[in-house]
């Protein structure tokens, strides 16, 4: 939205309001038909009818909607009040779904989590991402909200033992990975080229859970790089040589 008019808005108190009508739109435009079949042809090659899928940091459901899609049973995690508002008009009365007001993190307690109003997508846990990430110029998180955190472990013994984990945390993944003790079939985590290591550190905590092989996909391509799954060192190879100083995308694992 242009700047101007998002301080209008703001100053009338209807800016979230704003948000969630354009949201709504977006979700049924034309433009979003072709990514929408796209997104289902991709995750159906994980998830099958009545799989349980843990969505983590469900922002306004764009995943859940597809999950259900697909047939699944759904867990959605997301600690914006805003977002959850929303969550709770979208899915409050699905049967399927089971919406948790916490954030994710290694353990349970309470946490920080700054608030990007501009770009709810972009809120955040992680005070390196926040500081030192690609966004840090050019937004500002101008709220702090409190939240409550669980941990994936927690999740598991409350709910069940998922087949696909979505993680989207904004620099926050280290974290929520610490929080698991046990293989999940299939997991998918955000990274960014300037937090690769920390991409790396997520990868070395899966692997100390158990055998596990990896992928990945590019941005919003919604296509995996390897034909068949690969090592670590085999996925490390193959992103560092990508020449794109904004690379980022979603790696996916899977413990055989």
């Amino acid at each position: 939205m242009n700047k101007l008019i998002i301080k209008l808005l703001k100053s009338l108190k209807l800016y979230y309001t704003a948000k969630t009508v354009k949201h709504s739109i977006d979700r049924h435009a034309w433009w979003n038909i072709h990514h929408r079949k796209k997104s289902l042809q991709f995750y159906s090659q994980f998830i099958r009818k009545g799989d349980l899928c843990f969505d983590v940091g469900a922002n306004m459901g764009n995943r859940t909607e597809i999950f259900l899609e697909l047939g699944a049973k759904v867990v959605c995690i997301e600690p914006q009040q805003f977002c959850l508002q929303y969550l709770y008009k979208l899915f409050g009365n699905n049967k399927d779904v089971i919406i948790v007001a916490k954030a994710v993190a290694d353990r349970e307690g309470y946490a920080e989590l700054a608030i990007c109003e501009d770009a709810s997508t972009i809120s955040t846990m992680s005070n390196k991402w926040k500081n030192e990430g690609r966004f840090s110029k050019d937004y500002k998180w101008t709220t702090n909200q409190k939240v409550i955190t669980t941990s994936l472990d927690a999740l598991i013994v409350q709910y069940g033992l998922p087949v696909f984990c979505k993680i989207d945390v904004e620099g926050f993944e280290e974290s929520v990975l610490k929080g698991l003790t046990k293989p999940i079939p299939f997991i998918s985590f955000e990274f960014t080229r300037e937090f690769f290591h920390d991409a790396k550190q997520c990868i070395n905590h899966l692997l100390s859970i158990g055998p596990v092989e990896f992928n990945c996909s590019i941005g919003e391509s919604m296509e995996l790089v390897f034909s068949t799954w690969a090592t670590s060192n085999e996925l490390y190879e193959k992103l560092d040589s990508i020449e794109d100083e904004l690379l980022w995308g979603d790696i996916y694992a899977k413990f055989v």
